[in-house]
């Protein structure tokens, strides 16, 4: 990925709302959830919807795709991964402190939720 790609990406991503879309939509997979359902979930008018939909999607970090008259998205897991690549690797230079803090950060979570390796 390139540095301007990683910016776009990462500045779309710098809003709690599209955060929230993040959030909502990567359990969903492939599927994804109609523009009419996200409306619904987050409680948000369709027209600042869009606007925020359309952000990430143009930041490579969505996929749409219409089905009759709607139109769903659905989180590119290429996008998001290549953005928290270009973190780790390329600003981070996969310093063995931060990998380490991801690596806890996912176990933690693992923990909290009961399904810790062992």
């Amino acid at each position: 990925m390139d540095r301007s790609k990683a910016l776009a990406a990462l500045s779309a991503l710098a809003h709690e709302t599209r955060l929230d879309l993040i959030r909502l939509l990567t359990p969903r997979g492939e599927e994804g959830m109609a523009a009419g359902q996200i409306a619904e979930s987050l409680g948000m008018p369709a027209p600042r919807l869009s606007f925020h939909l359309s952000a990430l999607e143009q930041a490579g970090l969505l996929k749409s795709r219409k089905a009759a008259r709607n139109v769903f998205y659905s989180v590119d897991p290429h996008g998001i991964g290549r953005t928290i690549s270009y973190v780790l690797n390329d600003c981070c230079s996969d310093h063995p402190e931060v990998l380490a803090a991801c690596a806890h950060r996912r176990q933690g979570a693992e923990a909290a939720s009961g399904t810790e390796k062992t």
